[in-house]
């Protein structure tokens, strides 16, 4: 396990907010793609747009393309791409609102990973930080319990696989160049993608029209419509996902996941200011609640760092 020598919290929960504002903004445009294309098709030609990104940032000197420790790159690799596999596939069973909700549980699975399996010493205050951060997502989605299905639990499965994806990051993977397992998560991510996308051209099923047919959607061509947001999607993601990992790498997981709730902020955002949809009173509230978890977070990072440390 790595030590804390690059820890960095402030910096940390910056990188995290700037990677959050990007995806806020470029995840309202996933269901524009999904009318034309499916799942496995953005996946292998968003991979395809990105490595070439990616391979820019090793040459501006960001990062060598090559891992330290293949074996524990790959663990993650796996991990982040089940994650996103479940969190994407959700999208077709539910509205997008819901799905990110289920996936921005990781939060909650970090902490209790940290406490119960690393036996991480968790303050309160931290606590206190998720449950209002959590409870903010809740009043911005206002969830209904008699539409409760299993199904639902697919990106709350995603959340999971994302939570240990975070750990992994900061527990073994602090010291790996950053470009390293951006590129290691995108390779896995295409790869899945062409496996999914041959499976289902090979094999094709009778897909629904639009969004509704994204999962089980197989290759579609000319994908003209799609291409323009799977860019965005690319050069978005790249920056993006970028700065994530990088947080990941500087602070601690139970600390820096809190401030991926910020999405909540942007996401809903972008969507009132670009296209119109309106924010009700409780949403406002619970913008108002995953802020006050950022800034709890703040203060109380930065009360510890200023505290002597014993020698």
């Amino acid at each position: 396990m790595q030590t804390d020598s690059h820890s960095s919290p402030m910096l940390a929960s910056v990188l995290m907010v700037s990677s959050m504002a990007i995806i806020g903004v470029i995840d309202n445009f996933v269901i524009r793609l999904a009318e034309s294309i499916g799942l496995w098709q953005f996946h292998m030609s968003r991979a395809m747009l990105m490595l070439p990104l990616i391979a820019g940032l090793s040459l501006l000197g960001l990062g060598t393309l090559r891992p330290q420790r293949f074996g524990i790159v790959v663990i993650r690799s796996v991990l982040i791409t089940i994650a996103m596999l479940f969190y994407f596939s959700s999208l077709a069973l539910m509205p997008i609102a819901q799905a990110l909700a289920g996936l921005f549980t990781s939060p909650i699975f970090v902490l209790l990973i940290s406490a119960l399996m690393l036996k991480q010493q968790i303050g309160p205050w931290r606590i206190l930080a998720v449950m209002v951060g959590f409870v903010g997502i809740l009043c911005v989605l206002q969830p209904d319990p008699g539409d409760f299905d299993v199904l639902t639990l697919l990106p709350v499965a995603g959340g999971f696989f994302y939570a240990l994806s975070a750990i992994v990051t900061r527990t073994h993977c602090a010291n790996e160049s950053t470009v390293a397992l951006l590129a290691a998560m995108i390779m896995t991510l295409g790869l899945a993608g062409a496996i999914g996308l041959a499976f289902f051209t090979l094999f094709p099923t009778v897909s629904p029209e639009g969004p509704d047919g994204f999962v089980t959607r197989g290759w579609v061509w000319p994908m003209d419509l799609a291409l323009p947001w799977v860019m965005i999607q690319a050069v978005g993601s790249t920056i993006a996902v970028f700065m994530l990992i990088k947080a990941y790498q500087l602070g601690e997981p139970s600390y820096v996941a809190v401030f991926e709730y910020s999405v909540m902020i942007f996401g809903p955002m972008f969507a009132w200011i670009a296209m119109g949809q309106t924010i009700g009173v409780m949403q406002v509230s619970g913008i108002g609640l995953i802020a006050t978890a950022g800034v709890l977070l703040g203060w109380r990072a930065g009360r510890t760092s200023a505290e002597p440390q014993e020698g």
